[in-house]
Parts: structure tokens; sequence; C-alpha cells
């Protein structure tokens, strides 16, 4: 009877430490996307502050893609093999001494670079801490788990442009970096008290030094490749650019084939747990992106409606992704990785084609039916996919896994952004284009879905 009542206590405990340190991965986590969707609203007040252009502001957003689309595989890596615990809480700091930078900056190119400081901080925090989270976490509630972070980022996304408003009312544009001091204190005191110890040092004379530099030198070329053609900016440069982004791209996988401990790993997609994940979350994420830059664009060329408006028209889509991403997590765990994101994809099919069917004449209630049926597949597939992309891979590559599938999310988002501009026109405000976006996005869905056939139920990764 005794060793029963011990054996509970035990659970208990361990249940106790595991939700504590999910609090401090999901604090962790919700920064990324609400300084990614807050700065939104306040851009018109920083280049009015500092009199500067829209193209010089508009970086802020674009460099803070770029960074968290370039950095997270590395930073996957360097906690791989350096120790998890010690760089999240090294970057948490980092993020909480920039973000007070960011508020104090007196200049937008100071501004700048406290972006990219923020940008490189956060995406070690993701990537090392769900690869923490796939090593900590039982298979049986891997899925739930994920579901609950995939649920809070979801959430801050979706609500970052009301708070980063609200705030600018009480305040001023500062006051939306200020806010990240609370959140990332209480991340770290969190982070502090539940991350597991290092096991080992890192081995660094076997650190891929070459891949290091040139992996996010590709993929910077690459994003920047992707958002010269959405501005439609120097298409004298397009080839160049592409011929590098080419070039480096060949050199870095013919490095990381033959070194044996490889930042970048390109054997990853020769694993179906892996390989099918990343590419539907990336198609996915297309799909997905892009209905949510044209339908505003489309709404404002019609006349009639207010900010507000669209934003609410648009919440249809981040509250069903809101709500159901934490069903999607526990039927993952409950029905294998597969079946919810095979669903789920399907649903977001059937959304896209009330756009699709109506085209740019579409009624808003016919519209948000199909973007809440997106939401609702988005929701349901986001953590069966991640759950799977890096529990296919060895816990001590967990990071690079993590790191990688993040990647092909925020691709799916630069290329999203780049075909837009390529069938509506730079200036955004010529609309004849938008029924070609709407085949885009169905057929990017149907893509999605075809990719996550090919997944495993129950990936098996050799720890």
């Amino acid at each position: 009877m005794r060793e029963n009542v011990q054996v509970n206590q035990e659970a208990e405990e361990s249940n106790g430490g595991e939700r504590k340190l999910l609090a401090a991965v999901a604090l962790g986590a919700i920064l990324a996307p609400l300084n990614s969707t807050m700065i939104a609203v306040a851009l018109p007040g920083i280049i009015d502050d500092f009199n500067a252009s829209v193209a010089s502001a508009t970086w802020l957003i674009t460099a803070y893609l770029v960074v968290m689309a370039s950095i997270q595989p590395l930073a996957g890596k360097i906690g791989d093999g350096i120790g998890r615990r010690k760089l999240i809480l090294a970057s948490l700091t980092l993020f909480l001494i920039v973000s007070i930078g960011a508020s104090l900056a007196p200049n937008v190119w100071i501004l700048l670079a406290f972006r990219i400081g923020q940008a490189v901080s956060i995406s070690i925090v993701l990537s090392n801490s769900y690869a923490i989270l796939r090593q900590v976490v039982p298979a049986s509630r891997r899925g739930k788990t994920f579901g609950i972070v995939e649920a809070a980022t979801g959430l801050s996304a979706a609500a970052g442009p009301l708070v980063g408003g609200l705030l600018i009312t009480i305040a001023d544009w500062r006051a939306i970096f200020f806010i990240n001091v609370p959140f990332v204190i209480a991340a770290l005191i969190l982070a502090w008290q539940t991350l597991p110890r290092d096991s080992k040092p890192g081995a660094w004379h076997e650190f891929d030094y070459k891949g290091a530099v040139l992996l996010p030198t590709t993929l910077v070329a690459i994003a920047v490749l992707f958002l010269m053609i959405s501005r439609g900016s120097q298409p004298a440069l397009y080839i160049p650019v592409g011929l590098v982004a080419v070039a480096f791209s060949g050199i870095l996988i013919r490095i990381e084939l033959v070194h044996n401990n490889p930042v970048f790993q390109p054997r990853f997609f020769k694993i179906r747990g892996f390989a099918a994940p990343s590419v539907s979350v990336g198609t996915s994420n297309l799909a997905m992106y892009s209905l949510l830059l044209v339908i505003p664009l489309l709404l404002t060329a019609r006349g009639g409606y207010t900010e507000l408006e669209i934003g609410m028209i648009l919440t249809s889509l981040s509250v069903g992704m809101a709500l159901l991403t934490p069903i999607g997590g526990r039927l993952a765990d409950r029905l294998g990785r597969r079946t919810p994101v095979v669903v789920g994809l399907a649903i977001s099919v059937v959304g896209t084609l009330f756009p699709l069917i109506n085209g740019s004449e579409i009624e808003i209630v016919p519209l948000m039916i199909g973007l809440g049926l997106v939401g609702i597949g988005i929701g349901l597939s986001g953590p069966g996919g991640r759950t799977s992309a890096v529990e296919s891979i060895p816990a001590k590559d967990a990071g690079v896994a993590a790191g990688t599938y993040s990647t092909s999310r925020y691709f799916g988002s630069i290329v999203g952004s780049a075909i837009l501009a390529g069938l509506i026109g730079v200036d955004r405000t010529n609309i004849d284009g938008i029924d070609l976006v709407f085949i885009v996005v169905t057929a990017s869905a149907v893509t999605a879905v075809a990719a996550s056939l090919f997944m495993e139920s129950h990936p098996d990764a050799a720890d």
C-alpha cells in the first residue's frame, strides 16, 4: 500500500514538474509571434518619430522574418552540442536586454539592430525548447504537449495587433517592446527551475564551422531573392542573386553530406516522418499566409471596411486555429500522428474552396466560413506534424530537427508573399490577380494534404 502511495506521489510530482516546464516553454514560444505581429501597428508611429522612410521601417518586419527562418536550424545544432539549458537561459536574458534596448532606441537603424537581436535570441529559445520537450515528455503525451504550445503561439499571433494597438493607445510604440519584460522574467524564472541539467559538454572539435557559416548565408540569400521579387525591386539583380543562392545551396549540401557532425542534415529529408510534415507545413503555411495577406487587400479595394472590421473577419481563421490546436494534439496521441494531420489539412482544402469558387466577389459570410475551416484544419494538423518531425529524429539531433521544421514554415510565408506580389502587383492595389491567388492557395493546400499522406503514424527514432 505504501509503495502505491509513494508511486502516486512521485507521478504527481513528475506531472507537476512537467506542467511547469510546459509553462516555461509556452512563455518563451509566445514571444516570437507576439513580436512578429505587434510591430505592424507600430510602424506609422516609428516612421513619424524617426522621420524614417517606409522602406527602412518595413525592414523591421522583414529582417525579423528572414533571421527567424535562417537561424533556427543552426541554433538547434548549437544546443544539441553545448547543452540546451544554458543556451535557453542565455538567450532569454539576451532577449530581455535587446527588448529594453529597442524600447529606448534613438533611431530606426539602432532599432533594427535590436530587432535582429530579438530574432536571433528567440530563434535559439524556440529550437531548443521543442527539443527539450521531445526529450522529457513521453511519446504518449507528446502530441498533447506540442498542441498546447502551438495553441499558445497561435493565440499570441492573433492577439499581437490588438495588444499592440492597445499599448500604443495607452502609451506609444515603445511600449510594444517594453511589454516583453514581464513575460521574459517569468519565463526565465520557470526555465531556471524546470529545464533539465545539461548532461555533457559539447564536442566543439567536431563542430561544423563551415556549415554554421554557410547555412544562414544560404537561407538569407534565398530569402532576399524572394523578398526582392515580392517587392518588385531591382529586377536586374534577380538572376545574379538567384545564381548565388543556388551556388551556396550546392556547396552547403555537398559539405554537409560528408561531415560527421553537420549543422544542416540533408539526410533528414530521406526520413518520411520528417520530410512529409516539413513539406506539408511549408505548403499549408503558404496557403494560410497568402489568405491573410490577400483578404485585407480585397476588402480594402472594395471599400467600406475599417481596419477593425477587417481584423474581426480575419479572426475567424485565428480563433478556429487556436481552439482546435489542443484537440489536434490529443488526437495525435490517440490516433497516431498522421490521421489528424491528413484530416485537418483536408478540412483546410474545403475552406479554400469558398474563395476559389466565389472569387473576388465572395460575400462576407462564406468568406468567414471558409477562413474558419482553414483555421480549424491548421489547428488540427499542427501538433501532429511538428511532433512527427521532431520525434522521427534521434533525441541528440532534436534541436536541428525542430529548427529545420520551423524554417520550412517560415519559408512558406516568404514564398507566399512573393507569389502574392507577382500575381497582384507590387503596389498591392490591383486586384485583378486575386482569383489567381485563390487558385494558388487551394493548390498549396492540396499539396499539403498529399505530402501528409506520406507521414508515419508512429515515427520511431533510435535515441
